[in-house]
């Protein structure tokens, strides 16, 4: 099951599960999640849309109550708003919007899917960001919650090592749809990232990203658990 899997990482990290072979619950609140659906099928395998709001509990747990059995949760759902403030600027709509589906939205998921990935000895893959590890002096509330999901895992990594599941967070860098509005809002994003990542590109969602969190979901990851998988092309090399 990926949350926000209706475009950009998340239908790159869909489409590689799927890849591998997984059945993939794509679950997502807009209707672009039928179309990653279709996209899954299109390439030969499996997959099925439910309609999802992290940011409701009662939608969380209806969607995994329709996975059975359920081997991996990846939570990739994250704030819309991209936009450039500093703290002081902050307003509470923007702040909201990123705290309840990142964060809220990784509660209701543990919860809800503790119980069967417990059954399977699964995986519950976060999706993080380098913000969350170096800050941003322009984005402040998603450094914040993207701090708070490294913080969350290791918690959870901790918690439920003893009960054979493991959790791993994903710092991605790709090409998508909120990094593209990004670099609109902050004109020199590109260069200042592309000046730092030493294979000179941004990774792909599908080969670069997807595959790596697909592998994570698998049993070739099981000795993983609590670590951040850094998959930037270099960019972030202070681990």
């Amino acid at each position: 099951m990926i949350t926000g899997a209706g475009g950009g990482l998340g239908r790159g990290i869909a489409l590689a599960c799927a890849a591998e072979g997984m059945f993939v619950i794509v679950a997502a609140r807009h209707d672009n999640g039928a179309e990653t659906v279709r996209m899954i099928e299109a390439s030969g395998g499996q997959g099925e849309w439910l309609r999802c709001d992290v940011t409701v509990r009662a939608d969380v747990e209806r969607a995994v109550a329709a996975a059975e059995p359920l081997h991996a949760f990846v939570h990739n759902a994250a704030g819309r708003s991209s936009e450039s403030a500093q703290l002081e600027d902050l307003d509470n709509a923007s702040w909201n919007e990123h705290a309840s589906v990142s964060l809220r939205g990784a509660y209701y998921a543990a919860q809800a899917a503790l119980p069967k990935l417990r059954a399977t000895s699964g995986r519950f893959v976060l999706l993080t960001s380098p913000a969350g590890m170096e800050a941003s002096p322009t984005r402040p509330a998603y450094s914040i919650v993207k701090g708070a999901l490294r913080g969350l895992g290791k918690s959870l990594a901790r918690e439920w090592g003893p009960l054979g599941v493991s959790v791993a967070m994903v710092s991605p860098l790709a090409a998508t749809e909120a990094l593209t509005d990004a670099m609109r809002l902050d004109p020199t994003l590109e260069r200042r990232l592309t000046g730092r990542i030493p294979l000179q590109r941004f990774g792909d969602p599908v080969i670069d990203v997807g595959r790596v969190v697909a592998f994570l979901c698998t049993d070739a990851a099981s000795y993983i658990t609590g670590q951040t998988i850094v998959v930037d092309g270099g960019r972030f090399l202070a681990l």
